[in-house]
């Protein structure tokens, strides 16, 4: 062997070497990332959530306001397995054994959680529905009274995992502005308890309007967010205070959010606006907010109530030619013949049981298996479908359809 060749063989030990030594480098230091890693949370679900309906137990009960109409339920996981994160704004879905006269045995519901994203226990605060005032006949809130009224420390409650699109953005170049209506304070506060712990110094609004102090949830919270937080800027309004209601302590103003008080208190720039509240207060603020000049992708909104059952729009009943709708599970065959608004529509009328939430394309529940055919949305539902499945509440079919229903 020459001197030469003796060289090169050690040359080629040495980089042989090295190179062993950088991949164990490698994978040493995707082993640490992956070991440290946090779970990724979608506009769906968390990756990490879980599938179906999870149990849950009550863990504490509290009332928000005066009136005791808004009552917080903190609920902690049966399996103590922690519990992903979400993002501020969602909400959960709960399949209630609601059992009383003239009662179904099991609803389907949707409520916010109003609180920042915790391991150990999520919390939702739910407002007790009424009979309307110009209906008092009509039935109250099922599930909300049975919430109020049935549940305590320690009942079980059937969960599925936090969904929903209306998510707070940060977005440097946009301040938040956070309107709320009555109960819609529930995400509005989630966002804005999550806006702060990432930016205790960013400068932030919101505008919160309720009947008087009766209603005025979570105004303890509130105060003391201010207080800690010199950028956020309090607004609370009372449209029909009381005689005992002190303007400057209680709240600041009398009457409704609207586009003048807006214009007169906010600084000139781009905003980003978070709203949710009833109806009314939504068809008169967004509008508003579009006429002023402020682009559609800077609202973000969510409504709620009996008038907004379904936010997003649905195809409208449009006579056409008739397609087979077969609901392999059901067993039966259908003719859709454009009646009914959506297919979650259409199966009910014919007895055929499908569970549902939210009824406007939002969380997810009516997802169903599209094993043959296609169907149309007259909006982009707010819910991630997965892949081969479509969202009864809110499609309807161009073709005739064999569903896993």
């Amino acid at each position: 062997m020459t001197a030469l060749q003796l060289l090169a063989y050690i040359a080629t030990a040495i980089g042989l070497q090295c190179l062993l030594a950088i991949a164990i480098l490698i994978w040493r230091k995707r082993t640490t990332v992956a070991e440290h890693a946090v779970p990724v949370v979608s506009a769906r679900t968390s990756e990490a959530a879980w599938d179906g309906l999870r149990a849950f137990q009550v863990t504490a009960r509290t009332y928000e306001d005066l009136a005791h109409t808004q009552c917080t339920l903190a609920l902690a996981p049966v399996d103590n397995a922690p519990l992903p994160p979400f993002k501020p704004g969602q909400f959960l879905t709960f399949s209630l054994a609601v059992d009383g006269p003239q009662m179904p045995t099991r609803v389907t519901r949707c409520y916010s959680l109003s609180d920042t994203p915790d391991p150990d226990q999520y919390r939702i605060t739910v407002k007790r529905a009424l009979a309307p005032p110009d209906k008092p006949d009509a039935p109250a809130g099922i599930a909300s009274g049975w919430l109020h009224d049935q549940v305590r420390i320690g009942t079980l409650l059937d969960v599925r995992a936090p969904s929903g699109q209306f998510i707070f953005v940060d977005d440097p170049k946009s301040p938040p502005v956070f309107i709320a209506g009555g109960i819609g304070i529930t995400p509005i506060l989630s966002m804005l308890k999550a806006a702060l712990a990432d930016q205790p110094e960013r400068a932030a609004h919101l505008f919160y309007g309720v009947r008087n102090s009766q209603d005025h949830a979570f105004k303890t919270d509130l105060r003391q967010l201010a207080d800690v937080h010199p950028g956020l800027a309090l607004h609370i309004l009372y449209a029909d205070p009381t005689a005992q209601d002190v303007q400057g302590q209680d709240h600041d103003l009398p009457g409704f959010i609207s586009l003048d008080l807006l214009k007169q208190t906010l600084p000139y720039g781009r905003h980003a606006f978070y709203i949710c509240g009833p109806d009314p207060m939504m068809k008169a603020l967004i509008p508003a907010l579009l006429g002023w000049g402020v682009a559609d992708a800077d609202i973000h909104r969510e409504s709620f109530g009996p008038q907004t059952a379904a936010p997003r729009p649905v195809a409208s009943p449009v006579a056409g030619p008739t397609l087979a709708i077969r609901f392999r599970r059901s067993g039966r065959t259908l003719d859709w013949a454009g009646r009914d608004a959506n297919l979650l529509d259409f199966a009910e009328h014919n007895s055929i049981a499908v569970d549902a939430g939210c009824r406007g394309g939002s969380c997810g529940t009516c997802e169903t298996r599209l094993i043959s055919g296609r169907v149309q949305y007259a909006a982009k539902p707010e819910f991630d479908i997965s892949p081969g499945h479509c969202l009864l509440c809110v499609a309807t079919p161009t073709t005739a359809l064999e569903l896993d229903a």
